[in-house]
């Protein structure tokens, strides 16, 4: 094949929201917002997201580059992770505080950074209530939350008082520590958002009780912090505009706490949607994009004061049609400043093309978190790791050959490139992304197109020289004369040794994803790991998937547009599946049980919506003409399905490495090549980032 450079890339479809950089304008994202008292450059607030840094006085270094960075890259306003007022309101022991003097000093790091990079930055006071994960929890009843082990002690009405001042003193070291703000956390089910619903508050004092005492409780924390900081000083309150839990807020109530949380002073009012432990998702890749700015709308048009709006917002023309419609003042994002720090600058530059996306994969922000590690980004390794794994320009220029496009080989490609190497890379199919070309064929999972439309421009505009459809054998990496040689050729499927895998009706997942091959009405999938898991949602649900279309989906789930019920929920309205299906593994347990924590539970319960019998401890004795003969709980059954899809794992592809080891060339394996694991994309990118910071 002959050499190419790759052109670049426009939309992707309605997921992308591309622009080509000649007509690349956001006029709303990019108009001033006057706050009275200072006026905010754009309408983008880099949203509240945990990183693990906080819990730590020694990590504000860290912490301080990563805010600095987002700030450079020109984000109007910056809310950071959650810290408590006081012990009792940990998310877990020895987690992030600031209730003392002696902690204003470390802020002062972080904030000193954030202006001298023009920009600013408001802390979030943050009580978990019933949700920490530690003894010492309390909440405005003793009942125990659904995702802790732990019964929180009841506050007293002393102890409310005392709460209540901790918010107040909270927000002035704040402010005496250099933040331009506070975000009262209002939302998510925390310890003010309990005090708000029957479900958690129980109560029959002035606390409690009645609808007017259930609101006192946030409205005192507002009124007195307001009074404590003076009228210069940004006060968000993160409202709770959407429970999706039962016995919850109505929609009166929620309009009527708005109305009096801006009374008491707020300026600025952030939009939460759902509790930890509803039953909905909020922010996985299968929520459409914006699929809750209309419940900003409606709150919008009851007050007077900017409003922000949130989740799943990702890419530029995304957040300036919400702004254009009039669904809010503000659109706050998170996750998407993980993935670029430069998001901005590139959106107002007329580089859209060349944003980093957020493909709300949770693999390496919040699982991190609620698996007590530092938080990154899949896409991203650098971010919140800004000061260890770098980037900076080499001081000797290499000619290095990379071989496989799969997101290994690009990250690794044009992180060398970025540092100035000459790189070649060989795909010996004719498109780049590897796995993730089939994982975006996945219902709900279309933000996976993204990757290849950044990595597609981000290639071009380094000046890689990319060989598509070709392969690279060892007399070409021999013949090269490169000084550095990457191998990063992905996986092979593993052999199940099945008697009859090689019968008709027997697919492997890549065929059965990718051919367009016909599949008939009863299907069995072999291996339930996370890609048995995507054949099946690509099995049951028929495109174009509810992730596209917003109504379709909020009625998939069941979430109540009209407000008329509690907490906003409705009766799931689930289409039914083209196909019978079963999900099988050999191991005993549940199927999907070691899928990941934050996404996990959503494909589980899609899925069982579905009517897909998951099924675990299978024992596969043959397929024949008459289906797939098994044997579970020491019972043999014939399943006289259409088709078996083979997902039984995978291994890796190291034959090129091997290769080149016996002509004595040193090559870097990397990605899948080198451990084939559940096709890990996190772990396979950092890995090439590290490499090719270090080469």
């Amino acid at each position: 094949m002959r050499s190419i450079h790759l052109p670049a890339h426009g939309s992707s479809g309605m997921l992308t929201g591309m622009t080509t950089p000649e007509a690349t304008t956001y006029p709303h994202l990019f108009a001033p917002l006057d706050l009275g008292f200072c006026t905010l450059p754009n309408r983008v607030l880099m949203g509240s997201m945990h990183t693990g840094l906080e819990d730590h006085a020694r990590d504000f270094g860290k912490l301080a580059e990563y805010f600095a960075a987002r700030a450079r890259g020109g984000v109007g306003l910056m809310v950071t992770g959650g810290f408590s007022p006081n012990i009792a309101g940990w998310l877990k022991p020895f987690s992030s505080r600031l209730a003392s003097r002696w902690q204003v000093g470390p802020h002062r790091r972080i904030t000193e950074s954030v202006h001298a990079a023009g920009g600013r930055i408001c802390l979030q006071i943050l009580h978990a209530g019933r949700y920490g994960f530690h003894p010492l929890s309390v909440a405005p009843s003793a009942i125990k939350s659904p995702i802790t082990p732990f019964t929180p002690r009841a506050l007293s009405d002393g102890g409310i008082e005392c709460t209540i001042r901790a918010f107040v003193r909270c927000a002035k070291l704040a402010q005496d520590a250099g933040y331009n703000g506070v975000e009262i956390m209002g939302s998510e089910g925390y310890l003010i958002n309990q005090f708000l619903a029957e479900r958690s508050n129980q109560r029959s004092d002035r606390w409690g009780s009645s609808t007017e005492n259930r609101m006192r409780f946030p409205i005192e924390i507002v009124r007195r912090t307001r009074e404590t900081v003076g009228r210069d000083f940004i006060i968000i309150y993160r409202l709770s505009m959407l429970d999706l839990v039962d016995r919850a807020q109505a929609w009166d109530e929620i309009v009527a706490l708005a109305k009096q949380v801006e009374a008491a002073g707020a300026t600025l009012i952030n939009t939460g949607i759902g509790w930890h432990e509803a039953r909905v998702p909020t922010i996985v890749t299968s929520v459409p994009r914006g699929a809750f700015t209309w419940v900003t709308r409606r709150m919008k048009e009851r007050l007077r004061i900017p409003l922000i709006t949130t989740n799943r917002i990702n890419m530029p023309a995304v957040a300036d049609d919400i702004l254009a419609r009039g669904d809010a003042d503000m659109v706050s994002m998170a996750r998407p400043f993980l993935a670029d720090p430069d998001w901005v600058a590139k959106a107002r530059s007329g580089r859209t093309s060349l944003i980093n996306p957020c493909i709300a994969c949770n693999q390496a922000c919040l699982d991190h978190v609620f698996e007590n590690k530092r938080a990154s980004c899949l896409m991203n390794p650098r971010a919140c790791f800004e000061t260890e794994l770098t980037d900076a320009p080499v001081a000797q220029k290499k000619r290095i050959a990379v071989v496989g496009a799969g997101p290994a080989g690009l990250a690794c490609a044009t992180t060398l490139a970025q540092r100035g190497h000459a790189v070649t890379l060989y795909e010996q199919s004719n498109e780049i992304g590897g796995q993730f070309n089939l994982a975006k064929r996945i219902p709900g999972k279309e933000e996976y197109a993204e990757p290849m439309r950044y990595w597609g421009n981000l290639l071009t505009e380094l000046g890689v020289e990319v060989h598509l459809g070709r392969r690279a054998d060892t007399a070409t990496l021999r013949d090269g004369n490169f000084d550095a040689v990457v191998v990063a050729t992905g996986v092979t499927p593993r052999d199940p040794k099945i008697p009859g895998q090689d019968h008709p009706m027997v697919l492997d997942y890549h065929d059965a994803i990718a051919s367009g091959k016909t599949i008939g009405k009863r299907v069995a999938i072999i291996g339930a790991g996370g890609i048995g898991f995507d054949v099946a949602e690509f099995l049951t649900q028929d495109a174009p998937s509810p992730t596209t279309d917003i109504a379709r989906w909020t009625r998939e789930w069941g979430v109540d547009t009209k407000l008329a019920r509690r907490g906003g929920l409705a009766k799931p309205e689930t289409e039914p599946s083209p196909r019978e299906v079963w999900l099988l593994q050999r191991s005993t347990g549940r199927p999907g049980k070691r899928l990941n924590k934050t996404t996990g539970w959503v494909h589980r319960a899609a899925l069982k919506a579905k009517g897909v019998k998951m099924l675990g401890g299978v024992a596969y004795t043959r397929i024949d003409d008459a289906g797939l003969h098994v044997t579970i709980d020491g019972n043999p059954q014939t399943l006289a399905v259409d088709n078996v899809i083979i997902c039984a794992g995978q291994e890796s592809n190291r034959a090129l490495a091997d290769e080149l080891s016996a002509l004595g060339i040193t090559a870097h394996v990397i990605g899948g090549a080198d451990v084939a694991a559940e096709l890990d994309a996190k772990r396979a990118i950092r890995q090439a980032t590290e490499l090719a910071a270090i080469l």
